[in-house]
């Protein structure tokens, strides 16, 4: 393997190679612990003086060779598994952002993201200012404080598939001396590489794209490792001061660009625990070798669905970055040229003297193929319409304050030729329209 490898390449290759007789896939190492001859050895890995394994909560084989894969995919020098894409952005921000601490985040994220940042992490004694991201960068320019850690954003937002900016986000976030944070879980690395853009830090859920199948649920860290910590180290004295559960070790001076994923490895993998099974890492390493065949085919049908509704009197709205119509058009051609996800959100005309908000709910119920599920970002078509489902508890005006439209659906286009995902979504329209 080399670093020419193209994309598709490294999604069948990268992290693991056999040799003679070894198996030719990855194999599930599922063991707890690891044997070692003397208490020595045992002695210098818990110093961290000699890499290896012990226990599972800390690493393990299996997931260290798809960790490394997808790290290859980003182009980062250091990637970690972890249970969930929720305990991914929480390790990322929690690594280098402690009690005291304050965060920059871009309004437009997944729901559960913006709660983890803006009530739990308050709860932690941690801040957080969200930020229009459509805002000129001298207006975000106010949000930065002298405490702030870190600035966080999504690539592609969910549910609203809005397109971060990531080279202003990583100028604001580097004329501060922070890293920039993205999470690049909806385009995957086959579509955006954003540390080719000036991110720092990418994370995903990998239960996603990277999946593919829907039967793993997990969450990933990649460091490029381009921010220079010792350059601010005031900032992030946990990689650049003495940590004292290891007998003083200063990670950046003992594991240079490894410190960040280092760091979260020994110490938050080590006191939270929040470890992908091998078994998860198994399922995760299939979903990788056809990443790169599986995209291109979720966009395009997702293109030629867009079109249709866009083009449908029965459709009010569609917002998907590929439409020339989006007003992030242009920078989905920018960043996301080859294509961008197969999330697209729309919102229906209801009929004369019906509520859009219960029309769109009787339009769900008569579909047949598209599944009614929180899931997304697999091989199913998939459908939400959180007014119903997620929000269901709100009014429509406290929907919209929370941005959310009352009558907004996500679609999460799979694997199913078009026209057959088009016919459903025809007959639903028809059938809700006749109730």
């Amino acid at each position: 393997m080399t670093k020419k490898n193209s994309v598709g390449t490294l999604c069948v290759h990268a992290g693991y190679a056999s040799g003679k007789g070894q198996p030719r896939q990855i194999p599930i190492i599922q063991s707890t612990t690891f044997k070692y001859e003397n208490s020595e050895q045992m002695a210098r890995l818990f110093d961290l003086e000699e890499s290896g394994y012990f226990y599972t909560r800390l690493q393990n084989p299996t997931n260290d060779m798809v960790a490394a894969r997808i790290a290859a995919l980003e182009g980062g020098v250091a990637a970690m598994l972890t249970s969930s894409g929720q305990a991914a952005n929480f390790f990322a921000c929690f690594n280098i952002c402690e009690a005291g601490g304050h965060i920059v985040s871009a309004t437009s994220i997944y729901g559960g993201t913006f709660n983890l940042l803006g009530t739990t992490f308050k709860k932690m004694g941690i801040e957080v200012t969200f930020v229009d991201q459509n805002a000129p960068a001298e207006e975000i320019e106010k949000a930065f404080r002298p405490n702030t850690k870190l600035v966080f954003g999504e690539v592609l937002s969910n549910p609203g598939v809005m397109v971060l900016d990531i080279e202003k986000f990583a100028r604001l976030a580097h004329d501060h001396g922070v890293p920039l944070i993205v999470d690049n879980t909806f385009p995957t690395p086959v579509n955006c590489r954003p540390f080719e853009w000036g991110a720092d830090i990418v994370t995903h859920s990998t239960t996603k794209y990277m999946d593919g199948q829907g039967v793993h649920v997990g969450g990933a860290i990649v460091d490029s490792g381009n921010f220079d910590w010792d350059a601010h180290s005031d900032k992030f004295p946990g990689l650049t001061t003495p940590d004292e559960s290891y007998h003083g070790t200063i990670f950046t001076k003992s594991f240079g660009k490894l410190a960040y994923i280092t760091k979260a490895t020994t110490t938050l993998m080590r006191d939270l625990g929040c470890i992908q099974s091998p078994q998860n890492a198994f399922y995760l390493g299939l979903g990788l070798q056809t990443l790169h065949v599986r995209m291109p085919r979720h966009c395009s049908s997702a293109l030629e669905v867009a079109r249709q509704l866009e083009s449908s009197p029965d459709v009010a709205w569609v917002n998907y970055p590929e439409l020339e119509s989006s007003p992030d058009h242009a920078l989905q051609q920018k960043y996301l040229p080859d294509g961008s996800c197969g999330v697209m959100c729309f919102g229906l005309k209801a009929p004369k003297g019906v509520n859009v908000r219960e029309f769109t709910s009787v339009f769900m119920d008569k579909l047949k193929l598209i599944t009614i599920e929180t899931h997304v970002a697999d091989c199913y078509t998939c459908m939400l319409h959180p007014a119903s489902h997620t929000h269901r508890q709100m009014s429509d005006e406290q929907l919209r304050e929370a941005g959310v439209a009352p009558e907004l659906i996500r679609l999460s286009i799979g694997l199913e030729d078009p026209a057959d995902i088009l016919a459903d979504i025809r007959q639903a329209l028809e059938a809700a329209r006749q109730k």
